[in-house]
């Protein structure tokens, strides 16, 4: 019993062989450092810059929204973080779900892949309704009129739409369609549009500057019933706040910080492209780091802009900027930021319909879905069938469903692989070897005509599978937690690093949980949750520090995390916490989602995947020098069985 157990927990933590020396990607390598840039731009960049900046400043920050921005930004930078390193490491599709299976295993990157496929539908049907609805907001309601009048859906339950959002559906089929042709085709209208959005925020931007005033940046209890003449403390308390720069105080600002946090979700989109990035290694981590920071400005701007044209508390949470151009008598300008917020939903649009398919396609190739849907038209270089099947199953939901109600669930699947991302990044940099073999490097440098970069081909570590004979096996003791023998990775700091990483995740998770569920008593100093915080916390700490003891790789990497082990854990906590915020309603969804997936990995999954149909080759054909596991000189079935 014990034996089969312990072979079942070695199945779902396998982890994927990373093979460098097959064919070259059967992708198309034609996007620049420009491309992704613009890619990540434009999916992170969406219309919410035309909305949510009015909203968040109306009713949770007033004109400390840059500052929500600013925390929000430094967040979900230090999940670009992460994956700016994993896209210098590995050069293959598959985003956070290829760097879960080749670091904790397969039963997480298939939670993380089937969770990404729901974020990135959910998103695409979201966004094709929310571009239908803007563009029938512009000619006066007609098309929703017409639709209503003659194609009501009028069921109980709140699960169908008032109506079948025809324009959204066409939208969807007409992007899928462009994405089938090419990826070529599929860059250039994006950096098209992803330009008209950024010329129509930069025009906000100047004209807050021009007409703004920054006596709106230090209103008064006066200004505010001057204005309305509201007198009553408790509506006051609820629209003005204290007045100033921060009328809502310190927890507006982070409450508005997490609303904001959701704003720069996109970039990940960046990490897909590895297959058809010019030079990937150098490229994403650059394109990474590049859209958020042109991301933090615009948001920056455009709120700054705002608050400053017009007084927060008489902000429109609907169409702010429109308004706040009539405010200051620029009434036409509302065309123009009606032209940019079309062209931000379109590049939204096609941000997360992008990496949809290429997820899927990975997943396919892996065998943990259907294999069909790894089909890869060889004109176009495109997966074809996962492009169509996703790009049907989301605009059938555009066309039917009311998403209001689903839209938290895309929060699940992106804070959970930003977290698993981050855990990854901490568990590789402490293992000994490398993760791709000189030959990958090699080739990758041919592909940009000889142009020599620094690459994880050579982990310039003393300990590799030459000299693993001549080292004798070391035995756990207390002391090497602390006290590590070498100041190279070793497969024992390796083990004890995977180990710590398993139990600060759970520890992090503990931690958030209690915050999130007893803030209120926390913030009265109600003893025993204080207590429970502080211990959690210090058992935290001390993980952390057992992990900081421990010796990094030095292996050459053309972009990596700085400040181990402390960012990628304070990413986790930031994600987890997030995920935490959401509603019992979400998490039931979830649970129900999660229990399709489970179904297929399952009934089809575990045991068609590529690493099981490898499994049994491996026990009788001895490795060779081109196929390489997870840790060139590691051995895997020591740190086999832990995962955080």
């Amino acid at each position: 019993m014990v034996d089969k157990m312990a072979s079942v927990g070695r199945m779902l933590l396998r982890r994927r062989v990373l093979d460098c020396s097959g064919e070259e990607t059967r992708f198309a390598r034609c996007l620049s450092t420009l491309d992704l840039v613009a890619l990540g731009v434009g999916s992170t960049l969406g219309a919410g810059v035309y909305v949510l900046a009015g909203e968040v400043a109306r009713e949770k920050a007033g004109p400390a929204i840059v500052l929500c921005f600013l925390v929000a930004a430094l967040s979900s930078m230090l999940a670009g973080l992460c994956y700016a390193e994993f896209g210098a490491r590995v050069p293959k599709t598959g985003s956070a779900y290829l760097y879960s299976y080749v670091t904790v295993g397969e039963i997480w990157a298939f939670i993380t892949g089937w969770n990404l496929i729901l974020s990135y539908v959910i998103g695409t049907a979201s966004v094709a309704r929310a571009w239908s609805s803007t563009f029938d907001n512009l000619i006066e309601q007609k098309i929703s009129s017409f639709f209503k009048s003659f194609m009501a859906m009028k069921v109980p339950g709140n699960v169908l739409a008032e109506y079948p959002d025809l324009f959204a559906l066409v939208l969807i089929l007409l992007l899928t369609g462009l994405l089938a042709f090419g990826v070529s085709e599929s860059a250039l209208v994006n950096k098209i549009f992803t330009g008209i959005n950024l010329v129509v925020l930069g025009f906000v931007i100047m004209s807050g500057f021009v007409k703004g005033n920054t006596a709106n940046w230090n209103l008064t209890l006066d200004n505010f019933i001057n204005d309305t003449n509201i007198t009553s403390p408790e509506k006051v308390e609820n629209s003005f706040g204290s007045g100033g720069f921060a009328p809502f105080g310190f927890s507006g600002i982070l409450s508005g910080a997490a609303t904001c946090f959701y704003a720069f979700v996109g970039f990940d989109c960046i990490a897909t492209t590895s297959e058809e990035a010019k030079n990937p290694m150098r490229s994403i981590p650059v394109g990474i780091v590049a859209s958020l920071l042109i991301c933090f400005f615009a948001y920056f701007g455009v709120s700054a802009a705002l608050t400053l044209m017009m007084p927060y508390y008489k902000l429109n949470t609907q169409s702010p900027l429109p308004e706040a151009f009539s405010y200051v008598g620029w009434a036409p300008a509302r065309y123009i930021v009606a032209a940019g917020s079309l062209c931000a939903l379109s590049t939204s649009l096609l941000g997360s319909m992008f990496p949809m398919p290429r997820v899927i396609y990975a997943m396919a190739e892996d065998g943990l879905l259907f294999r069909a849907l790894s089909s890869m038209n060889k004109r176009t270089r495109t997966p074809l069938l996962a492009t169509v099947v996703s790009g049907f199953v989301a605009a059938l939901m555009a066309f039917l469903f009311d998403l209001a109600a689903l839209v938290d669930l895309m929060s699940i699947g992106t804070l959970l692989a930003y977290s698993l991302v981050a855990v990854c990044v901490l568990i590789l940099r402490y293992q000994p070897g490398t993760l791709n073999s000189s030959s990958q490097s090699e080739k990758l440098v041919e592909l940009v005509g000889g142009e020599k970069v620094a690459v994880s081909g050579d982990s310039g570590d003393e300990y590799s599978p030459d000299s693993e004979d001549h080292i004798p096996r070391e035995k756990f003791s207390a002391k090497l937690l602390l006290v590590p023998s070498r100041d190279v990775p070793t497969k024992m700091s390796g083990t004890i690093v995977y180990a710590t990483t398993a139990i600060i995740s759970v520890l992090i998770t503990l931690l958030c949980v209690v915050l999130a569920v007893n803030l209120d008593e926390l913030m009265v100093g109600h003893p025993i949750w204080v207590t429970v915080c502080i211990v959690l916390a210090l058992l935290c700490f001390f993980c952390v520090i057992i992990i900081w003891r421990q010796p990094e790789s030095k292996e050459a990497l053309t972009f990596k995390v700085p400040l181990l082990p402390w960012l990628p854990l304070f990413s986790v906590f930031v994600n987890i916490y997030l995920m935490m915020q959401l509603d019992l309603a979400t998490w039931c969804r979830f649970a129900v989602w999660m229990g399709i997936g489970f179904l297929i990995y399952f009934l089809y999954g575990i045991w068609n995947s590529t690493e099981a149909l490898n499994s049994n080759l491996r026990k009788y054909v001895p490795s060779t020098k081109n196929k390489s596991p997870i840790y060139l000189g590691g051995d895997e079935s020591e740190v086999e069985g832990i995962s955080p």
